[in-house]
């Protein structure tokens, strides 16, 4: 029998639907996991997503022919059934299940799965076979439990708001700025954005997502004006120019990332906070585990090492090439003009 899903130069392909799951050059038509720009690229004829996610994706795509469904809701297409299942990365977010012959496979996109109070919960989906991100796949990263993260990011904003000191924070805009607006404590001091975080916090509000009262920061904006401020940016703003107009701030990247030594330092972050919206070492195994399947193809991370350990416990473990990139330093996967 032939594999369900196989693995072209222009992405993840279901020759029974003659359809690709996040393609990343020009397709006719393309089934998306979520907004993020390594995953929904422009240029496709026709796109398939959820219902959360095709705001976003309007807003970063500009006019497209987007369709939408709902979670669990099953779509034939050509000889295939389709559905999309919570994937807990961002609001919006999915694992596609595809089913041909009574073989299921699932593409995990990106995925987390401890919730956050503002994405919809990660749900395992029973397969044959999984295709998995690897962005965080060593042991030493381990997520820091949600109340502990909130009460590090409010005390250290509540320290420097109380010496009049802004904190800039580096987040991405779509995912990682909303859950952490979420858990701040706005009577501490105003909240700032950048017009990329304001952009999509302006989409996601349109949703119906709770997110605290905000300032967009505009090119007239002054620290001195608003003292002891939260500002979230994205983390190409962290000491840039754009930063500079917040003198004598505190800075502070929420990342992955944080949990290796000397990461924290190559940014010159004064803190760095252990938090992401991918799935960390426990998460990954749980994960896995939860499908039930046999065969897994890992993808953009710690492939090779992922593998091996994957093997180790008994998987048929094989590595995928994909142009997707998980959590870098920068902006990438997470473009957009303020």
């Amino acid at each position: 029998m032939a594999d369900v899903l196989t693995f072209t130069d222009r992405g993840i392909y279901c020759p029974a639907a003659d359809i690709h799951i996040d393609p990343w050059r020009p397709v006719d038509r393309a089934l998306i996991t979520h907004g993020h720009a390594d995953h929904a690229r422009p240029g496709m004829g026709r796109y398939l997503c959820t219902e959360g996610s095709a705001p976003v994706m309007r807003h970063r795509l500009g006019e497209i022919d987007v369709e939408t469904v709902r979670y669990g809701e099953r779509v034939t297409i050509g000889g295939a059934t389709f559905s999309f299942h919570p994937a807990g990365h961002v609001p919006g977010s999915a694992q596609i299940r595809v089913e041909v012959g009574g073989e299921v496979w699932v593409v995990s996109g990106d995925y987390k799965t401890v919730g956050d109070g503002l994405s919809e919960p990660f749900e395992p989906v029973r397969c044959h076979a999984f295709i998995t991100e690897c962005t965080f796949g060593l042991p030493v990263f381990t997520w820091t439990a949600l109340p502990a993260l909130r009460a590090q990011i409010n005390d250290w904003w509540r320290a420097n708001a109380a010496e009049g000191r802004a904190c800039i924070l580096g987040a991405y805009s779509l995912g990682k700025a909303q859950r952490l607006l979420h858990d701040l404590d706005p009577e501490i001091g105003p909240i700032l954005t950048h017009g990329a975080v304001e952009n999509t916090n302006a989409v996601l509000r349109e949703q119906g997502l709770a997110l605290p009262e905000t300032i967009r920061v505009e090119p007239e904006t002054r620290g001195k004006d608003h003292p002891g401020a939260m500002v979230i940016a994205p983390p190409s703003a962290l000491g840039s120019a754009w930063a500079r107009r917040f003198p004598n701030s505190s800075t502070g990247f929420a990342s992955g990332w944080m949990a290796l030594r000397g990461v924290r330092r190559r940014r010159a972050a004064d803190r760095g906070f252990i938090v992401s919206d991918h799935a960390d070492w426990p998460g990954l195994n749980a994960a896995i585990a939860e499908t039930g399947a046999e065969r897994i193809f890992v993808t953009h991370g710690y492939t090779s090492i992922f593998r091996r350990w994957l093997e180790e416990q008994g998987y048929d473990a094989k590595i995928v090439e994909t142009d997707y990139e998980g959590e870098s330093l920068d902006d990438a996967g997470d473009q957009e003009a303020a």
